[in-house]
């Protein structure tokens, strides 16, 4: 099995920053894409961030320039470096790995259990 734990998520006044990240653990034999995914009260889950396995980014409309993300494929991670955060950032952070846990095996999306994040002064 593969586990996805999210950390860094706090409370932090507008114009501040965080640097989340997402690890995962398990029967993992490769990773390919990586994403972030956030949940406001009362909203969609929507797609914040994306990196492939050769490190192509991809982020929404809504962060670009203010959020950067980055991996670490030695350890299996992922983070989330967000800057400049605004009160509309404030959402439960998500994050999830397309994994193959065999060699030819086939690929499942993995999910973390999400960090809260809250962007107030």
């Amino acid at each position: 099995q593969v586990q996805l734990v999210e950390s860094g998520g706090d409370l932090v006044q507008p114009g501040g920053s965080l640097r989340l990240s997402c690890a995962a653990s398990g029967s993992i034999f490769s990773i390919n894409a990586m994403e972030w995914y956030r949940q406001a009260p009362g909203k969609q889950r929507e797609l914040v961030a994306a990196i492939t396995g050769g490190g192509s980014t991809n982020y929404a409309d809504s962060v670009k320039g203010r959020f950067t993300i980055s991996r670490d494929n030695a350890k299996n991670t992922v983070y989330l470096q967000m800057n400049s955060l605004k009160p509309d950032d404030t959402a439960v952070y998500y994050c999830n790995a397309d994994v193959q846990t065999r060699r030819w095996g086939p690929w499942s999306v993995y999910w973390g259990q999400g960090t809260q994040v809250t962007v107030s002064s």
